[in-house]
This record gives structure tokens, C-alpha cells and sequence, in this order.
């Protein structure tokens, strides 16, 4: 079930919180919870019903394991037999996320590289896998250093299952979640942080509605059509790239926080502004920041981190974002996007004081760009496209003219194209092109100028003047439905 979608947004959300604090109000609160894991379920098996099992049988296995390590706390000569545990337990988790994705590829690199004929399984790969496998590691891990609490099975459930994060994050810890779903102070409906969760929703929605589908289109047709690819239109497709992967993903995480204030469910920030950042180590604390924080807390710093030396730091930086390449997708693109971003990362963190010298505007230039040629990579089906699409920046052809009608006809809107139409701006030189440069203007304003939504809602109280922009942003989502595609970071 996508949050863009009729069903969602009429049916769905509104009966998950009338079912949750309805339970709430009559002080059914273990009711509320199980309402909303039952709510959460659904809304993970309407994607495809055989992957409810998985989340199903990964849930009690991590449940079971925790209780035992609980079980053990403060007994005598349980150390090393619960690191065992734990060890069992991450290796288990991360061995299901290994078969459902990267199987296949494992066997395609072993087959082409030692002629061998294995057969590959072509194994359907389970929504939000990726996340909810991190999230029960992490817990898991917690468990073993102490961090834990005594929580209830039902909190638990809710924990990994709760909705608006389930399929693509941000990945929440249980510190920051669980204690929100015992407290009695947030079971009340309250009309401050629902208008806050509604105006947080709407401006995640028109973000993937309104702009990152409209530039989805132009990238599915650039790189469907590389060899049409003039310097110009390749650079324009490297924007328009960027662009649509970062309202894409940001738009769903305003869109889950926005839920999780309907619900009085406080999740974390999980992009502040990214394409704003000085470099590439300012830009992983703002890109998909709960991401940095597991790799940090659960892979940098248990490696050592930065305590053993500038060598070892370096190393621990490398694996990292092997780590994450390798996290995002089974494919060498995403192996080389990884290890170009720790390189870059590394150096970036050598020379730091060096680098923050930097004018502040020539250094979100020069990270601008080193970020969307690395997307590239993150994009493109294989190596050989990725080079392409780049060799094809370098060619020449830089005119307006010679940008191929096919592409800009991707940004003609019809709500757009019939003002011009009225107005015969599409019969002047260039008109066809109007609304790709609009629309690539724009977005860069709204990128680099603006505000982001998450620092909007720390002042954010409802006015005649914005309900009446929120409502009208809805309305035009609504319209648009029909053409709108689902999120990137399903398929990661």
C-alpha cells in the first residue's frame, strides 16, 4: 500500500486512528497497540501477502532470542554464552536478508567467474527487508550491552511493524520508539500534532507527487534512450537524477513523520537539507541520517573507530561504505558508489580543517557535483551505462536546440501545458521547453533556498493562509494520483 494512494489516504489512515485512539478512549490501550500492529500487518501484506510470513517468523525469532538474553542478565558465566547468542542472532538475520538479496547475484559473480552453471533461485525480494533486518540487529545488539528494557511483546511487534517506517525508514532505535508506545500522556488525540502531522504530510506528498515523479519520468527516459544523450541532455539527466531520488526518499520520510504525529509518535529525522552541505562528510550527517547512525554505532565504532590510528580510521571509513554500497543493492554500481563515497569521505576527513576553509559557496558547489556524479552510478543498471551517461556529459552538444523533444515533453505537465497553451507561450522559440527549465529551477530554489520541513514544523502553527496552501497542495496530489509511481527506496 503506497501513501500516495486513494486507499491509503481515504480508507486506511483514517480508520487506523480512528481504530487507535477510539481503543485509547475507553483506556484500551494494550488494544490500541494491538490494533495498530494488526493495521501495520495489512498494510505490509497489501504489497504481497507472501512476505507477511517472513516479517511474521522474523519478529518471534528476535523476540524469543531478546527474551533469553534478558533472561541471562545478571547470572554468572553468561558472557560469552550470550555473545554466542547474539552473534547466532545477527548472523541469522543478516543470512535471510542475504538470501532474499543478494543471492542471486552471489551466484551470477561465482558462476561468471569460475564458469560454473549454479541455478539462480529468482527470489522475490521482500518490501522493507533492508530496514526492519537493521532494526532488530541493532536491538539485538543493544540486548547484549545492556541497553534494553523488559518490553512486552505487543511493544515489540509495534516497534519493527509500526507503518509509516515499516517499508523504507527512517530506522528507528528501540530507545527512541518503544517508551512512546507506553506512554498514556500521548494516548489522546490532540489537534496541535495532528495539524502539524497533516501539514508534514501534504508537503511529503506534493514532494513526490508534484516533483520527484515528474522528474522520475525524464530519468526513466534518459536512460532508456542513452544513445540519444547529448552533453547537455546527459547533464540534465544527472540533475534531474538527484533531484527525484532526494524528494523521492525525503518526501516519504515527511510523509511517515507526518503519521507519526497523527498518531502523537515522535520519529527521527532522516534528511535536514543534504544538497546545503559543505562536503561529503557535512553531507552524510543530513542525507538519510538514521542510516549514518547505525553504521556508526553498530559497525565504525565497534570496529574502533577513530581511537587506533589514522590508518585503521581510514580502513574503518572504507569498510563502512562498502558496507552501505553493499546494504543498497546487489550490483557492482552499488559496490563502486560505496567505495568512491568512503574514498571521498576519507580524504574529505584528512583534511578537514584544510577543506572547511573553503568558501562556503564554492564548497557546496564542488560537493553538489561530486554527489550527483556519484548518484550516477548509484542509478545506472551497470557499470557500462554509468560510464555512458557520464561520457555522454563530455561529448558536446550543449544547446537548448539539441536537447531531444522526447525529453522535455517528459516535464509537459497537462495542468501546466494548457496555461501555456492558452497563453501560446508553446508556439515561441524554445516553448517546448519551458517547463523543463521551470521545473529544474525550481527545484533547485526550493533545494538550496528554502527551509526544509523539518525545521518549518519547530514553528509551524496552522494559519487561514497556509491551511488554504496545505489544502490546495492536497487537492492538486489528489488529481495527480494517476500518475504517480512508487518510492525509489522500495527497491533498496
Amino acid at each position: 500500500m503506497l501513501f500516495n494512494s486513494y486507499l491509503f489516504i481515504l480508507l486506511f489512515l483514517p480508520l487506523a486512528l480512528a481504530g487507535y485512539f477510539g481503543c485509547n478512549a475507553r483506556g484500551k490501550y494494550e488494544w490500541g497497540k494491538l490494533w495498530l500492529v494488526a493495521m501495520s500487518l495489512w498494510f505490509y501484506a497489501w504489497f504481497n501477502v507472501k512476505y507477511l510470513p517472513i516479517i511474521v517468523g522474523s519478529i518471534l525469532g528476535n523476540y524469543g532470542l531478546y527474551r533469553v538474553l534478558q533472561g541471562h542478565r545478571g547470572m554468572e558465566g553468561r558472557r560469552r554464552q550470550d555473545l554466542y547468542l547474539t552473534v547466532a542472532g545477527v548472523c541469522a538475520n543478516l543470512g535471510v536478508l542475504f538470501y532474499y538479496k543478494y543471492f542471486d547475484f552471489f551466484v551470477e559473480n561465482i558462476n561468471g567467474l569460475f564458469h560454473t552453471d549454479f541455478t539462480l533461485q529468482h527470489v522475490l525480494l521482500p518490501l522493507g527487508i533492508s530496514f526492519f533486518t537493521f532494526q532488530q540487529v541493532g536491538f539485538l545488539v543493544d540486548t547484549y550491552r545492556g541497553g534494553t528494557k523488559n518490553y512486552p511483546f505487543v511493544e515489540y511487534a509495534l516497534f519493527v511493524t509500526f507503518f509509516p517506517q515499516l517499508i523504507a525508514g527512517p530506522i528507528v532505535t528501540h530507545e527512541e520508539m518503544i517508551g512512546q508506545f507506553g506512554d498514556v500522556k500521548k494516548k489522546s488525540w490532540d489537534h496541535a500534532c495532528a495539524a502539524k502531522g497533516i501539514y508534514a504530510f501534504v508537503c511529503g506528498l506534493s514532494k513526490k507527487v508534484l516533483l520527484a515523479d515528474i522528474f522520475g519520468k525524464a530519468v526513466a527516459w534518459g536512460y532508456g534512450n542513452t544513445e540519444m544523450l547529448t552533453g547537455l541532455t546527459a547533464l540534465w539527466l544527472i540533475a534531474s537524477y538527484s533531484i527525484q531520488l532526494y524528494f523521492d526518499f525525503s518526501g516519504y520520510c515527511d510523509m511517515a513523520r507526518g503519521i507519526g504525529l497523527m498518531f502523537r509518535i515522535d520519529l527521527p529525522v532522516n534528511f535536514f537539507s543534504p544538497y546545503k552541505a559543505v562536503h561529503l562528510v557535512d553531507f552524510w550527517k543530513r542525507w538519510h541520517m538514521t542510516l549514518s547512525r547505525f553504521f556508526t554505532n553498530y559497525v565504525y565504532i565497534p570496529l574502533g573507530g577513530s581511537r587506533r590510528g589514522t590508518v585503521r580510521t581510514c580502513l574503518h571509513i572504507l569498510l563502512v561504505y562498502l558496507i552501505s554500497g553493499i546494504w543498497h543493492g546487489a550490483g557492482w554500481t552499488f559496490i563502486f558508489w560505496g567505495v568512491l563515497h568512503g574514498c571521498i569521505y576519507m580524504l574529505t576527513k584528512l583534511f578537514l580543517p584544510v577543506v572547511e576553509k573553503i568558501p562556503r559557496a564554492l564548497g557546496v558547489a564542488v560537493n553538489l557535483l561530486t554527489v550527483q556524479v556519484l548518484w550516477v552510478f548509484f542509478r545506472a543498471e551497470n557499470m557500462e551505462q554509468a560510464w555512458q551517461v557520464l561520457g555522454r556529459a563530455f561529448s558536446g552538444g550543449y544547446g537548448l536546440s539539441q536537447v531531444p523533444p522526447a525529453f522535455a515533453e517528459q516535464f509537459r505537465t497537462p495542468e501546466f501545458f494548457y496555461c501555456l497553451k492558452v497563453l501560446h507561450l508553446d508556439t515561441l522559440p524554445y516553448g517546448g521547453y519551458f517547463l523543463m527549465v521551470a521545473y529544474m529551477a525550481v527545484a533547485w530554489f526550493i533545494l538550496l533556498c528554502c527551509r526544509n520541513v523539518n525545521e518549518k514544523l519547530e514553528t509551524f502553527k496552522p494559519t487561514g493562509v497556509s491551511s488554504a496552501c496545505i489544502a490546495l497542495l492536497f487537492l492538486w496530489c489528489l488529481v495527480s494520483f494517476s500518475e504517480v509511481s512508487t518510492f525509489l527506496y522500495f527497491n533498496f
